[in-house]
């Protein structure tokens, strides 16, 4: 783990290069406090490494050379012992135990298919000098960032974009299409929040060639989620037993990978089926007691404690539970998590998250397991059961659910959903259907788009926002799939890597020094459950059936027969506290003379609709409403801590 920066220049144009990598890592030392390094033996281009020592002694170089090669990589390979075990067998010798040496000899064994013999969570940056061509890399779901600028001739690239920011002749600007999608929730792959800063799409490389002094540049997948087709399901049919214990036994070797290191271990605990399993794995595979972290919020409708406490005793972790209230959810601590995440948020989830971490590090753990991605595979969220039972084939089952999904919203409890059924053309064209999950983010663009100022407005008369993120998803994977599979997939390739994996793990995690490894993410459990069946993700009104079938004798009954719920932090209005801190970071960042400097909003528009807000009392309303000021409060934030 740790913060990666570079440049390559065609021209060889960088005459102060050392200066320019240190002030690029200086600002991400919170990624990797163990040592700063820098390689170069080549005026076109520098690497530098912030280093989170985990594997190996922080004084191994952790960007590698080899010939005319270099390897500057951030994230971990699960599988790296097994690749090194094959490559010593063929005379391979190794000096460290870091698990990024065993990259430039697959690569030179094998050439950009390397990339498919990786079990990992990375971000990395490949120099071949006999070819001319530098390789941006990022890992398939978007776990570890990256993020790039080109001016033509050179190119930089850094974990997270304050190091770009860094470089001499770069003004910080706020992207206006950006500024529309982070109103609305929905980011698109590739996207940052910043001008002419754009990310290295999950799954994907960039294949820069650097000779004749000018930068050729192409986009390649290398992979992406790949759904059977109906067709290709109907001729695969497997009893529900063999699921279940294929999600067993993969999930197990998902978590048993990560735990190898030289760092103890630890595990997020919420309340969900998803912590809870891993830390149930956890403690079989460990022979003494796994430390757990508890976040624990002051309103009962939003608390997980209890059933994360009864998960602790059932497998004798020493669970530490960080209580949350208004103090620590708003303040110095949403501006600081603003900050890292380099986005906006919806929820102060990500302040709690961003403040469990730093307990966790103060507790000298660097490394912890998660439960990210267990929704987007095994159908988790009601959106899904939603679109499932709206669209997908008829059945008695189906057709009594959706009358009482008809009749009451008890079937979507704690999700934010659309009251009505929208549809956009673009969507329906792509998918045919518009997913339940983009919903209630159109219902937002609404309200949210009259406050932008007049000059933004102008420029973005005529962009749709919904349309674009409609237009991002390759159709190959989309066609011929079921509905539950095209609700997936969507979600995945935008709200998983730029909301749950942003400011829901990596940058809150490693904003205090600590690698989080999401086992659900792993290459292998992947593969096996993209062919898991419709039915047996969303069994009847059961979400994640599979799963939870798979860890019955794992969880505590309780949860095995919990219905569903969204894990987030109490919206402002749920107590006075929370609603007079939120008004104070009103009072600071929506200030007449704040909303004027940073030119996003228009002044008269804004305040009556924060008038608005601080009047409602309709609680489904101000649930809504609150998504969409922390929105606004991350936009005035940025504007203030980034642009000059």
């Amino acid at each position: 783990m740790s913060a990666i920066v570079g440049y390559l220049d065609a021209k060889s144009l960088e005459s102060n290069h050392k200066l320019t990598i240190h002030k690029m890592l200086s600002v991400q030392k919170h990624r990797g406090p163990d040592g700063e390094y820098l390689a170069s033996d080549n005026k076109n281009f520098s690497f530098g490494q912030n280093l989170l020592s985990i594997n190996g002694s922080p004084l191994d170089s952790p960007i590698f050379k080899s010939g005319g090669c270099y390897v500057n990589a951030n994230g971990r390979i699960y599988n790296f012992q097994e690749l090194r075990a094959q490559l010593e067998l063929e005379g391979i010798k190794f000096t460290t135990k870091n698990d990024n040496e065993v990259l430039l000899p697959l690569y030179r064994k094998y050439g950009l298919d390397f990339l498919n013999k990786l079990n990992g969570d990375f971000s990395m940056a490949l120099i071949d000098e006999d070819k001319k061509k530098l390789f941006l890399i990022r890992d398939r779901f978007g776990v570890k960032p990256l993020f790039f600028h080109t001016n033509g001739h050179a190119i930089y690239f850094s974990s997270e974009v304050k190091g770009i920011l860094q470089v001499p002749g770069i003004s910080p600007k706020l992207s206006s299409e950006a500024i529309l999608h982070q109103l609305m929730q929905t980011m698109i792959a590739g996207s940052s929040a910043f001008k002419d800063i754009y990310a290295v799409k999950p799954g994907h490389f960039l294949e820069i060639g650097y000779a004749n002094g000018r930068l050729e540049i192409q986009e390649k997948k290398y992979w992406d989620l790949d759904f059977p087709t109906q067709e290709e399901r109907s001729q695969h049919k497997k009893d529900s037993s063999d699921y279940i214990h294929d999600v067993r036994e993969k999930l197990a070797n998902a978590v048993d990978l990560r735990l190898k290191g030289d760092q103890e271990v630890c595990s997020y605990l919420s309340g969900g089926i998803d912590s809870c399993s891993i830390l149930g794995l956890i403690s079989s595979f460990s022979q003494k007691p796994i430390p757990s972290f508890t976040i624990g919020f002051d309103h009962e409708s939003y608390d997980e404690t209890s059933i994360a406490t009864e998960m602790a005793k059932m497998v004798g972790s020493q669970q530490m539970v960080v209580n949350l209230a208004a103090k620590e959810l708003y303040g110095h601590n949403y501006v600081d998590t603003v900050w890292h995440a380099e986005r906006t948020f919806y929820n102060t989830l990500g302040v709690a998250k961003h403040q469990m971490s730093g307990v966790v590090t103060s507790q000298g753990y660097r490394v912890a397991l998660t439960g990210e991605g267990s929704d987007e595979l095994f159908g988790g969220y009601p959106s899904f059961k939603r679109d499932l039972l709206l669209y997908s084939p008829e059945s008695e089952e189906s057709v009594a659910l959706r009358k009482q999904m008809d009749s009451s919203n008890k079937l979507f409890t704690g999700a934010i959903l659309s009251e009505d059924l929208l549809s956009h053309d673009a969507f329906n064209e792509v998918l045919g259907f518009t997913p339940s999950w983009i919903q209630p983010w159109m219902k937002t663009l609404e309200l949210a788009r009259p406050l932008l100022n007049k000059d933004i407005q102008e420029e973005l008369v005529e962009y749709d926002p919904i349309a674009s993120i409609a237009q991002s998803f390759d159709s190959n994977k989309i066609n011929g799939r079921h509905v539950l599979d095209k609700a997936q997939y969507t979600w995945s390739k935008t709200m998983l890597e730029c909301q749950i994996l942003n400011w829901g793990g990596d940058r809150v995690d490693m904003a205090n020094g600590l690698e989080s490894r999401p086992p659900f993410l792993d290459k292998e459990l992947v593969a096996m459950a993209l062919n898991i069946p419709p039915a047996y993700r969303i069994k009847g009104n059961v979400e994640k059936w599979v799963l939870k079938e798979a860890m019955q004798h794992i969880i505590p009954e309780t949860l095995y027969k919990r219905e569903k719920f969204a894990f987030m932090a109490p919206p402002a209005h749920t107590n006075k506290a929370k609603t007079e801190q939120r008004n104070l970071l009103f009072n600071q960042y929506l200030s007449e003379e704040k909303i004027l400097k940073a030119g996003i909003f228009d002044l008269d528009k804004m305040n009556a609709f924060i008038k608005t807000v601080q009047q409602e009392q309709d609680p489904v309303l101000q649930v809504r409403q609150d998504a969409l000021v922390n929105h606004i409060l991350g936009l005035q934030i940025l504007s203030d801590l980034y642009i000059k």
